[in-house]
């Protein structure tokens, strides 16, 4: 289910003294499959345009269709093309409210107007999906857990709803390290062994590097590269040019570079660069 966004404009607040131009003709393919990472400083657009992906905003301008259809035509159901694309928040959990982690997360279904069987199922797969026990966890209320627990509830909840497409922003914003780690294998998983097609909003450039098939980078609103993360890490000149930078295993073979090591310009992960070095180490230690 390809997402195509055409020559897209978003103005806020038009025609009024507090007129802004978000974003700016920005055009953009997602396929099947695909894991997409939207990067840029803060102020580039990117939140707004991740709205635009399961209607949340419309367009000044332009098209999103949504496996061919137009998400914002006369006469579209947008409400079912919502169910396709399912949108997760910065900070989701502060949109929990019912009592139980069970309730919470049966709600988008129960709205579907499934049966309580179909419900009752899509509850306990979604929890499996975010490594809650259903037996340990759906009768607790969600404001007994961690924060990161309670994350993986709201997203829980989302995925409940069988999307085909899961946008995430900002998904590890405020986490302590393990819980974003949690989130982000949790993501992994959900696109490799699901195929979920996954698009997350993300200021880690490490994370960015270990996890996408392919980067779209915002400045000012536009897209300013795309890329894989192979082909946007060589560029790190230009990340830089608009307050974005490298991982850190790209940055070590940067600073390697300008020591006179030869060390190619394709490395960009922790793992790359290890092979890369005991690869090295043993040509110097090979038996005369």
């Amino acid at each position: 289910m390809p997402i195509e966004i055409k020559n897209l404009t978003h103005t806020y607040s038009a025609g009024s003294a507090f007129q802004a131009t978000a974003i700016r003709d920005v055009s953009l393919t997602i396929n099947d499959g695909e894991f997409v990472a939207i990067v840029g400083h803060t102020g580039s657009g990117k939140s707004t345009l991740v709205q635009h992906l399961n209607g949340l905003l419309k367009p000044t301008s332009g098209q999103i269709l949504v496996d061919g259809e137009d998400l914002n035509a006369e006469g579209t159901n947008r409400r079912a093309i919502r169910q396709k694309v399912g949108l997760v928040f910065q900070y989701p959990e502060y949109q929990l409210f019912e009592e139980t982690v069970a309730r919470d997360i049966a709600f988008g279904p129960k709205n579907q107007g499934l049966n309580p069987d179909e419900i009752d199922a899509r509850v306990r797969r979604a929890m499996e999906h975010v490594h809650l026990r259903y037996d340990k966890y759906a009768e607790r209320s969600p404001f007994d857990l961690s924060g990161g627990q309670m994350r993986r509830v709201a997203i829980a909840g989302v995925l409940a709803m069988a999307p085909k497409v899961l946008v995430l922003d900002e998904p590890t914003a405020g986490l302590d390290p393990m819980g974003r780690d949690r989130i982000l294998d949790m993501v992994r998983e959900l696109h490799d062994k699901e195929g979920t097609t996954i698009v997350m909003v993300s200021h880690s450039m490490d994370d960015v590097a270990r996890l996408c098939d392919r980067m779209v980078v915002m400045a000012k609103g536009s897209v300013a590269a795309i890329g894989t993360p192979g082909e946007i890490f060589r560029q790190a000149e230009m990340m830089q040019s608009i307050g974005l930078g490298v991982p850190e295993a790209r940055s070590l073979c940067i600073k390697l570079q300008e020591q006179g090591v030869d060390v190619p310009d394709n490395l960009y992960t922790p793992e790359q660069v290890y092979d890369f070095i005991l690869s090295k180490w043993k040509e110097l230690n090979k038996p005369c």
